[in-house]
This record gives structure tokens, C-alpha cells and sequence, in this order.
């Protein structure tokens, strides 16, 4: 346990120094912005307005907010089991509500949320907290898939039933059912590597986020092919094959805070970013379809829970079965 932690915060500690030297960059590009604009004379100021003014803010709040998510994150892995599957509750919670915000759903359709919103989703983590795999890997896409249209029938409203249950049930396989796979690595029985499984959950977020993070530095340096400019306009194949194959290489180096040989743990950070990839593009093709650009508003320069989430959302089940039926013993 110990050695757990130990690793942990060196890990924080790394995490924390990127951190400090992005906070640095941003901070001197701003600088850098405002002498320029105050160089400028009022009107060549308003005939030429400074789009580069905009990357530099958006930078700056992207980091300001990461502080924020880092710090909040640390505490929970330092508090253990307990932090961590309170933690992904809350962002489930959060992320549910989003989801659910851009739905169809009716006035008819309130007992099946609220039966979603303070049943399904909290039993499932309490599934988790007593480790029953058996059940919490059934839960939601067995039980909540026949009973929410039920108590959705029982009101009586056909109206777009169909697209209603989908969009239900699409909400809580999201943002319940996969967000829970990452509270989950805890349950895992690794022959020597009791009371690690927290630095799986660190190993995951980290590399899966900063390959989004290297997708958009590598794209914005060296972008040019579109790859779904309908989805999301800003990915490019440059972009995208940068920033994973980067990704790729940090979590072989991060080899040492899993049970997996370096070769493996680039062979599982590969897997993990090429899902959070995708994920990111069906996800961006949900909220193209109901006209929006962020999922919400909640974080500062990164938009909602599920902008955030989007490619852990999608790389966590994956991760949670590969490290499962290749390490785990129970």
C-alpha cells in the first residue's frame, strides 16, 4: 500500500510539472498577445482583430480547468476506493443529466428518469463498491434495458416511444454503464499487484486525456486532412495519428505503475486511445445531430462532463476487459 502510494504521487507529482510548464507557456502567450495589442494603434486594433487572442484564452482556460480536474482527481485516488467510486458517481450523475437534457424525452416519461437518475445509476456503484461482477456487468444492459421502457409504457404515451427508450437507455450505457468501468479496475485481482489497482485508474485517465490533449497540439502544428469534418472539423488525420501514436509511447513508458510489461502497456495505451478516439467521434456526431457544440457548460474551456469524459467513456470497458481476462485470476 505503501508503494502504492508512493508511486501515485510521484505519478501527481509528474502530472503537476507538465502543469506548471503549460501554466508557464500560457501565461507568457497572453503576455505576448496583450503587448502586441497594446503595440497596435486603436484603429489598426479594430481593423485587425487578434484571432490568435482567442487560441491563447481558450488555452489558458483549458489548463486552469485541468488544475482544477487534476487536483480534485488526486484527492480522490489519495481517498481510496471509497473517493474514487464517489468521484465517477458524481460525474455520472453529472454526465446523465447532460445526456438527458438533449433527449426527447416528455412530462410521460419522469418515472422512467427518475427510476435512472436515483436507482439504476447509484445501485450500479453500490454494485461495484461490494465487488459483484457477476451483477454490475449485467446490471444496466439487462435490467435496465427491460425495465426503464416498462415503467416508460405504463404512463401510456406512444408518442416517439421508440426513439425516447433508445435515447434512455443510449444515456445510461453511456454515462452509467461505462463510466463505471473505471471504479471497477478497483475489483480486479492481479497476482502481486494488491492494493495497486488505483494506478490502473491513473494509468487509463492519463493516457487516454493526454492523447487528447497531443491530438489537438499535433493537429493545430501539423493538420491539414480532415478526417469527419461533418462530426468535428478541428480532427485531422495528422492530428489524430500524432497525438495516439504519442499517447502510445507515454503509456509504454508508464509500464512501471502497471502489472504490464512495456510492450504490453504500449500495446494497451495503443487500444485505449484508438477507443477514446473513436469515441469522441460518435459522440460529436450525437451532439452534431441535436445542433449543439458542447455537451454543457460546467467546465471552463472544455465544455461539459461528457466533452470531458468522451474518450474515457469509451476506452474504459475496453481497458476493464483486456487487463480482466489477460491479468485478473478471481
Amino acid at each position: 500500500m505503501n508503494e502504492s502510494r508512493s508511486d501515485l504521487l510521484l505519478l501527481l507529482g509528474g502530472v503537476a510539472a507538465v502543469l506548471v510548464l503549460a501554466t508557464i507557456i500560457g501565461q507568457w502567450l497572453a503576455a505576448r498577445q496583450r503587448h502586441g495589442q497594446s503595440a497596435a494603434t486603436p484603429s489598426a486594433a479594430q481593423d485587425s482583430p487578434q484571432p490568435g487572442m482567442s487560441v491563447v484564452d481558450n488555452l489558458n482556460a483549458r489548463i486552469n480547468a485541468w488544475w482544477a480536474m487534476v487536483v480534485l482527481m488526486g484527492l480522490a485516488f489519495l481517498g481510496g476506493k471509497a473517493g474514487v467510486i464517489i468521484l465517477f458517481g458524481f460525474c455520472s450523475f453529472a454526465a446523465l443529466r447532460e445526456f438527458v437534457t438533449l433527449t426527447n424525452t416528455r412530462r410521460d416519461d419522469h418515472w422512467a428518469l427518475a427510476a435512472a437518475f436515483f436507482i439504476v445509476l447509484p445501485a450500479q456503484y453500490v454494485l461495484i463498491w461490494y465487488e459483484w461482477y457477476g451483477l454490475y456487468s449485467i446490471f444496466i444492459p439487462v435490467y435496465g434495458f427491460l425495465f426503464l421502457p416498462i415503467l416508460a409504457a405504463l404512463r401510456g404515451s406512444t408518442q416517439h416511444f421508440l426513439v425516447r427508450v433508445a435515447e434512455t437507455q443510449w444515456a445510461l450505457m453511456i454515462c452509467v454503464f461505462c463510466a463505471s468501468h473505471v471504479p471497477a479496475l478497483l475489483t480486479l485481482d492481479i497476482p502481486g499487484y494488491a492494493g495497486r489497482e488505483v494506478l490502473l485508474i491513473a494509468y487509463l485517465v492519463v493516457v487516454v486525456q493526454i492523447s487528447d490533449v497531443l491530438q489537438y497540439v499535433w493537429g493545430k502544428l501539423y493538420g491539414h486532412t480532415r478526417i469527419a469534418p461533418k462530426l468535428s472539423p478541428s480532427k485531422t488525420l495528422e492530428g489524430a495519428v500524432g497525438g495516439i501514436l504519442s499517447a502510445t509511447l507515454i503509456g509504454a513508458l508508464l509500464w512501471w505503475i502497471t502489472p504490464f510489461t512495456p510492450l504490453q502497456s504500449a500495446g494497451m495505451a495503443l487500444a485505449c486511445t484508438l477507443m477514446g478516439f473513436l469515441g469522441g467521434l460518435v459522440l460529436s456526431a450525437i451532439k452534431r445531430d441535436r445542433g449543439v457544440k458542447d455537451w454543457g457548460h460546467l467546465i471552463a474551456g472544455h465544455g461539459g462532463f461528457i466533452d470531458r469524459m468522451d474518450s474515457v467513456l469509451f476506452s474504459a470497458p475496453v481497458f476493464f476487459h483486456l487487463v480482466r481476462y489477460g491479468w485478473d485470476v478471481s
